[in-house]
């Protein structure tokens, strides 16, 4: 899927100076642990871009063996810093976020089902670029969660802060690599 969006992203071409308002995005590498993400985000402003993100939770590969099963919803919004003069889709921006993931997984003693529901507000930081069509988006962030954590403080959008075997369950961690199409 990600070669298939890879060579589609670089077959397609743009005019010189063309400025998108539209991008679709796949998170890199998702489904190395656990999930599927993908997302949309459209330029309201010269300096502003919205973005939504869904994740199908157990489609992908799961390391902590536990099944998971369910979903993530997260929406940012993107404020773009004063360098952005192109406007569009590109650029250093900050974004403050809002993450929703409910999911059911296998007790790692019981085996039982159990279910993880997990809300974030973070304010992330990060870069994204265009080359033609092409999108490349890379951001780190942190902020506060609350709800029904589980065991592995794993929530398929963010991580619970694990320092020194210690887990916080109320501080969430986040990063990740986006690649996507312009349009």
């Amino acid at each position: 899927m990600y070669v298939l969006l890879l060579c589609v992203c670089c077959v397609a071409h743009s005019r010189a100076g063309e400025s998108f308002t539209n991008a679709v995005k796949v998170t890199f590498l998702s489904w190395i642990t656990g999930s599927t993400k993908v997302s949309y985000e459209r330029a309201f402003a010269k300096h502003q871009t919205g973005e939504i993100c869904g994740s199908m939770i157990g489609a992908g590969y799961d390391r902590f063996r536990n099944r998971p099963q369910g979903f993530t919803v997260r929406y940012g919004h993107k404020f773009f810093l004063a360098g952005n003069h192109d406007g569009g889709l590109q650029g250093f921006y900050l974004r403050p976020e809002a993450i929703y993931s409910h999911y059911s997984y296998d007790a790692q003693e019981s085996r039982l089902r159990k279910s993880a529901r997990m809300g974030a507000l973070l304010v992330t930081t990060g870069c994204q670029m265009n080359y033609g069509r092409l999108l490349v988006d890379a951001w780190v962030g942190g902020g506060y969660a609350l709800g029904v954590p589980a065991e592995t403080g794993y929530h398929h959008g963010f991580a619970l802060w694990d320092l020194f075997g210690k887990r916080n369950d109320n501080i969430a961690l986040s990063f990740s690599i986006r690649l996507g199409y312009c349009f």
